[in-house]
């Protein structure tokens, strides 16, 4: 069976109008501007009979603490509310979040509920991972999926047991991130000694004055920026200034394969050796037959069963492609889908040319 495949080709005329660089901002991050992850235990109540069983003791314990805060006290081993489901709610606290900012959290049970459609998250406090409360979260618990049916005649759609509750915490406290001071660090979001060193000089050209060099790369993932005398109070502004700038980046030469779908992504970087490539298919089928031979009626004989073994193989002629020094992304894709090599063919032939070192460039199958 062919299985169909796509190759995308970053093509050359594309290159061409596309801009010449990337801007700064989206090339690092800066040191201490980082979101943090918060988590906290609640309940989802108003289940419509979907919430855990008694086998999930700490719903039941959990549901009884509630209730004995409210002044309502019940013996955890005499209740059976499946109406009521623990739950975990995590969310994602962003840089210098304000006290009073509203955040979406997601919610999963953790016991046996089998569908958190329709229930309501109690209010929960959201922790860091320092163990400080950083927000509280409450409110109608949206699912990205539905059970539908009854007994063993039903249908469940996507995962009815995880959903979120949007804008559904509000924060508390300060996000712990570090306010820009009098040195700044960038952080690389893909460590290249290249791109740090082109970062510091593009730096130093633009806010350089008197032969100073604010900018310096500590190593291929940092570097550090002295906030120039005319941003002192001006750290905000500086950033942006520093942000637009537009950086010609260097891109280390990859090729991208997934098998599962056939897909091939290559730059336009990567070039091929003079290389020639033969390729033919070997089929070789192996089936096995069982012969049954029934004995003749009131004999004495025994049924036996024989098995017979058919072996065929089939070679298909050889299909050649000769690439000459130079050649591009574009000359090989071509001559590959000339010769109607299939997806596994294609991948099997970029494997051997970086065995060969006839590639120059990083095959990476995910």
């Amino acid at each position: 069976m062919r299985i169909p495949w796509t190759i995308f080709l970053i093509a050359w005329t594309a290159l061409s109008a596309a801009p010449t660089g990337s801007r700064l901002k989206d090339l690092v991050s800066i040191e201490g501007v980082r979101d943090n992850q918060l988590v906290g235990y609640g309940l989802v109540v108003g289940l419509n009979g979907t919430g855990d069983k008694r086998q999930t003791v700490f719903s039941s314990q959990s549901l009884t603490n509630l209730l004995a805060r409210m002044g309502v006290q019940v013996n955890p081993t005499a209740i059976l509310v499946r109406n009521t489901a623990a739950v975990l709610v995590t969310a994602t606290l962003p840089p210098f979040g304000q006290p009073g900012t509203r955040i979406d959290v997601s919610v999963a049970a953790i016991g046996d509920a089998t569908n958190l459609q329709g229930g309501i998250l109690i209010l929960t406090p959201l922790k860091g991972a320092d163990g400080q409360v950083y927000a509280a979260s409450q409110g109608s618990v949206v699912t990205g999926g539905f059970v539908a049916g009854r007994g063993g005649n039903n249908q469940t759609v996507n995962h009815p047991t995880a959903g979120r509750v949007p804008s559904g915490a509000i924060i508390e406290k300060l996000a712990p991130s570090i306010a820009p001071s009098a040195r700044i660090k960038l952080q690389l979001k893909e460590e290249d000694f290249t791109n740090a060193a082109r970062i510091s000089r593009a730096i130093n050209e633009k806010f350089g004055t008197d032969g100073a060099a604010p900018a310096h790369a500590d190593n291929p993932a940092l570097v550090s920026v002295e906030v120039p005398a005319a941003y002192k109070t001006r750290s905000v502004e500086f950033l942006e200034e520093l942000e637009s700038l537009v950086i010609a980046t260097d891109r280390p030469s990859r090729i991208v394969v997934n098998e599962r779908t056939g897909t091939i992504v290559m730059g336009k970087d990567v070039r091929i050796a003079p290389v020639a490539i033969l390729q033919g298919n070997l089929t070789v089928e192996i089936q096995t037959t069982l012969n049954t031979s029934q004995p003749q009626p009131l004999s004495n004989g025994q049924t036996t069963v024989t098995p017979q073994v058919n072996v065929a193989a089939k070679e298909e002629k050889a299909r050649n492609v000769v690439l000459k020094q130079g050649a591009s992304v574009e000359e090989l894709v071509r001559a590959l889908t000339a010769i109607g090599s299939t997806p596994r063919d294609v991948i099997a032939i970029l494997q051997n040319l970086k065995a060969a070192g006839a590639i120059e460039a990083d095959v990476e199958v995910i």
